[in-house]
């Protein structure tokens, strides 16, 4: 089975993916997980809203999310499922839209803070608007593929209180592919992670040791630090493999399983790991 995370950067033009993921579909179960970064801040910016982003003291950054930015985010997230779903029905994929809410498919305990950096010290942001996914519903989606359905989730996720808050959509695409045992593949708006972001030679081809995962992590800056965070709990999760790949390749998704972008083995982690920094 695969997993394709679909970013919703700006930069990022689903088409090819989605062109993909509606022949792969034909001889392999997939379910898409898809962001929308853009999406939201486009409606935020229609609405008035200024979005703030901030910084863990992993040195990821993400959206603070207040209520605001959580309604705004709903109704992006929404609209954004429902143009991926009529692209892959396009596609000839029998394509089905699922939030995190539906069925409760994504659930875990709500936050009521997360820990920020501001002008260089640590501190602490009040806010319950945003989750941790600790289950997920591998049954439905196992239905569903096994109906020769493709199933297309994005956030909110269902906090165990009952209320639909923020997830990260990286996150959640590893641990929808570490609960069915999936390849995970990471479309974003690069070909992978590099050494050197200014230097497309030192992109980072395959990580197949501790040692090279731990190179990963430093090598990873800005955004991709998410990434390479969302690849380690794909694969503590029990995936089978996961890459960060080009999303607007020539066919993005089986250029990456057949061996583009940065590819991590299940083997390249060590007993222990970071994991320490939080989405937002």
């Amino acid at each position: 089975m695969i997993v394709v995370k679909i970013g919703g950067a700006a930069a990022v033009d689903p088409a090819g993916a989605l062109a993909d993921v509606g022949e792969l579909a034909t001889t392999e179960p997939v379910v898409v997980v898809h962001g929308g970064s853009t999406a939201v801040d486009d409606l935020l910016d229609r609405l008035g809203v200024e979005p703030e982003y901030v910084e863990t003291p992993g040195g990821v950054t993400g959206r603070f999310t207040d209520e605001a930015t959580m309604e705004a985010f709903t109704m992006a997230m929404s609209r954004v499922n429902a143009d991926l779903v009529v692209g892959l029905r396009e596609a000839g994929a029998d394509a089905v839209g699922l939030c995190g809410v539906d069925g409760g498919l994504l659930t875990g305990p709500r936050k009521s803070a997360v820990r920020v950096v501001e002008d260089g010290r640590r501190k602490i942001r009040r806010g319950d608007h945003s989750g941790r996914i600790e289950r997920v519903d591998d049954g439905l989606l196992r239905t569903l593929v096994d109906d020769g359905r493709v199933p297309v989730v994005g956030p909110p996720m269902l906090a165990d209180d009952g209320v639909a808050v923020n997830t990260d959509a990286d996150r959640a695409a590893a641990a929808v592919a570490g609960a069915l045992g999936a390849r995970l593949v990471l479309l974003t708006d690069v070909a992978g992670v590099y050494e050197d972001p200014d230097d497309p030679a030192t992109r980072v081809d395959v990580v197949e040791t501790p040692d090279g995962f731990a190179a990963l992590e430093d090598a990873a800056e800005g955004f991709m630090r998410r990434k390479v965070m969302a690849v380690e709990e794909a694969l503590r999760g029990g995936a089978a493999g996961a890459v960060v790949a080009d999303a607007n390749a020539d066919r993005p998704v089986q250029s990456a399983l057949d061996g583009d972008g940065t590819r991590v083995a299940p083997d390249a982690l060590s007993e222990g790991g970071k994991g320490e920094a939080d989405e937002n």
